[in-house]
This record gives structure tokens, C-alpha cells and sequence, in this order.
């Protein structure tokens, strides 16, 4: 297996950098600084060489340097699937003041229709702090960390996901009317199926992939997750035809019209799935697990998913680790590491503590990170 890599990272008007970059050759890549110095805003901005809004779901104007025009870019030379590759994404200056604002994606410089064509190069995953509370967390969070694994394996995924969406919130708006419409709810009601049983089909088959690679681990440290689907879409849609499924919901849908009016929701679908993880070694939901445990669950999960990436597509992703080790003990961290070595990813790390990464000194590339500006370590 290969590592796709980042060899050179730049990034203008983004976040705190009015102008950055750095030039890579080491598979592990650390970033140190004091807290608010920008290290997580440099990861960030790798993440969004995928499709999405990148690891903090900021908006647009949100990762735009305070003091510019609300343009911004990132750019990266990639050795990736397709050899190498320059892959460039970001805001441009608008052309009349008020206009719409539409981020641009290009590969060689030459314009593509959207981040998704990023994935023919090279895939991206990260953890980061903000999943800690996963487990304990609203569905909802656990029901995005699914998307996002399911779409390091297709990228076309979350324009399904964002259809499914807005076909959704069509049906509610028609459903708020007295007298909707019966033809028109039927034809949305039909689109709605169609979309409901492909994201619930590759959700399904993410995780029963995914769930054989962490049944295949053997690492005390980061113990490997029993993971399943809770929605009875997703239990039935890899054993019966598409197309059955599709009228079983549109009957659902029928029927159940005048509880999701008064609802002003539709109360069943797998917009509405969860993510059922257990902590095998007490067979406990993970919610339940201590928050060191479920920590180490997490880590567990995301080498995991990154091996089956690996797998399937014959490179290891880049990952992405935001102050990982902050909270390992001594042994643990040193499991993480020899894990990493494994896997054999590019992997960019950051910290508080340069001391927290003594043990990788030698193999990693150490950048120092300060408000604005990032310098390679002597």
C-alpha cells in the first residue's frame, strides 16, 4: 500500500495566514505552538481538499483572513492516486461588490465542477477534539461522523445527502399547507425514496466494511468498536432489492402524512439513523465507557477507517490528528505511534507540548506555528 502525501502546502488569506507555506518530505508532520497560534487553521485548511465545509464546518466567510476581502485560498502539491497533482481550492475576489460567492475548485489549475473530483487524488481524514463527546453526544453528531467516513469511500456522497435534504424540507413545506397538493407530495415522495435507499445503501455497506476491518485488529490500546446501524432501512437495504425498499418508505411516507404534518418533520427515514457503537471489552455502549475509554474507542475507529481507505483504494489517506497525544498517557502514546508507523499514512499532528512528541522527533518534520506564520524547525 502507498501513502498519498503532501508536499507542499500553501495558503493565502485563510484563517490567520495572510500568506503561508511549507514544503514536506517526512510521512509525520508536527505542529507546535501555543494555544490559539493557528496549527489547528493549517490542518483545517488541508481538510478542505475533500468535498464539504472541511473539520470545523466553518462557512466561507468564516475561514477568510479578518483583514481581506472575504477571497481565500489553499493550494497543495500532492503525490497522490493519479501521480503528481496540484489541487487548489477557495474564494475568489468578487467581481461586482454584493455578488455571490461560490468556492472554485482546480486540479492542475484547470477548473473542475466540484471537491469531489479531489478524491480521484487523494483522501483526507481527521479527529479532532470536537469528537471526543461523540459517543455521549446527540445523534445527530454521530450521524455527520458517519457521513463523512462513508464519503472518504465515495465522494459523491454528501450531494446525496444535501438532496436528500432538500427533498425532505420540500415534502415538510408542502405538508404545512391545508390542502397540499397529493400529486405534487406523491412525485416528491417518490424522489425522496430514491434518495433515502442510496444514502442508506452506502451507509450500509460502509460500515459492514468497516466493521471487518476493526473485527481484524489486535491492539489492547485502542480496543477495535462493535458498530451497527439503529434504522430499518439500513438493516434491510443490503439483503433486498433497491427497488422494494423504495416502495416500502414511499408507503410510509404515504401513511404517515398527517403525523409528520403535525409534527412539521418527517418522523422516519435515515436522516434520522444512529450510529450503535459498544465498548467491547466491558459489552458496553460506548456512551457508557469512561472518557479515556471512549477516547481510545475513537482513535481505534479512525485507524481503522483509514486502513479500509487504504484497502480499497491502494493509498493510505492523509490523516489529520488536531491535539491527539494532549491527553494519552505515556504507553498510549507510544501505541499511537507504532500504530501510525503501520499504517504508514502521511500523518500531520498537532500539540501544545513539543516534549509529547519526543519519541517521533527523528522521523518527523517539526514545524513551530506563531500567529500568522509557520518556520520549519532546526
Amino acid at each position: 500500500m502507498t501513502a498519498a502525501a503532501i508536499r507542499r502546502l500553501a495558503l493565502s488569506n485563510f484563517r490567520s495566514y495572510h500568506a503561508a507555506s511549507i514544503d514536506l518530505q517526512a510521512s509525520l508532520v508536527v505542529l507546535t505552538g501555543p494555544n490559539g497560534a493557528g496549527k489547528t487553521n493549517l490542518i483545517e485548511a488541508i481538510s478542505y481538499l475533500t468535498p464539504g465545509r472541511g473539520l470545523r464546518r466553518a462557512t466561507f466567510e468564516e475561514v477568510a483572513f479578518t483583514e481581506g476581502d472575504g477571497a481565500w485560498a489553499v493550494s497543495a502539491e500532492i503525490e497522490g492516486m493519479l501521480g503528481l497533482a496540484t489541487l487548489g481550492t477557495g474564494i475568489e475576489p468578487p467581481a461586482v461588490e454584493d455578488a455571490a460567492r461560490t468556492r472554485q475548485c482546480r486540479i492542475d489549475r484547470e477548473p473542475v465542477t466540484s471537491a469531489a473530483a479531489f478524491a480521484d487524488h487523494l483522501r483526507v481524514i481527521w479527529l479532532t477534539p470536537a469528537m471526543d463527546q461523540l459517543f455521549a453526544g446527540p445523534g445527530s453528531e454521530r450521524r455527520r461522523f458517519l457521513d463523512r467516513l462513508v464519503l472518504a469511500v465515495d465522494a459523491e456522497h454528501s450531494s446525496r445527502v444535501n438532496a436528500l435534504e432538500r427533498s425532505l424540507r420540500s415534502r415538510n413545506r408542502l405538508l404545512e399547507e391545508q390542502r397540499p397538493d397529493t400529486h405534487w407530495l406523491d412525485a416528491i415522495e417518490h424522489e425522496t425514496a430514491e434518495l433515502a435507499v442510496a444514502v442508506a445503501a452506502l451507509r450500509a455497506e460502509t460500515v459492514r466494511r468497516l466493521q471487518g476491518a476493526l473485527a481484524a485488529r489486535q491492539d489492547d490500546a485502542f480496543p477495535s468498536a462493535e458498530i451497527a446501524l439503529d434504522g430499518w432501512m439500513e438493516k434491510l437495504v443490503l439483503d433486498h432489492p433497491a427497488a422494494e425498499i423504495e416502495d416500502r418508505y414511499r408507503s410510509v411516507l404515504r401513511d404517515n402524512r398527517p403525523r409528520d404534518a403535525a409534527a412539521g418533520r418527517t418522523l422516519d427515514g435515515p436522516h434520522l439513523t444512529d450510529l450503535a457503537v459498544v465498548y467491547p471489552p466491558k459489552a458496553i455502549p460506548a456512551a457508557d465507557a469512561s472518557t479515556g475509554e471512549q477516547k481510545a474507542l475513537l482513535i481505534g475507529l479512525v485507524l481503522a477507517h483509514a486502513g479500509l481507505i487504504g484497502e480499497m483504494t491502494g493509498f493510505a489517506p492523509v490523516l489529520l490528528l488536531d491535539e491527539v497525544v494532549a491527553h494519552l498517557d505515556p504507553s498510549r502514546r507510544t501505541a499511537l505511534y507504532e500504530a501510525l508507523a503501520r499504517l504508514g499514512a502521511q500523518v500531520w499532528m498537532t500539540g501544545a507540548d513539543p516534549s509529547a512528541f519526543a519519541e517521533i522527533a527523528g522521523q518527523a518534520q517539526t514545524f513551530d506555528v506563531s500567529q500568522g506564520r509557520v518556520e520549519r524547525r532546526a
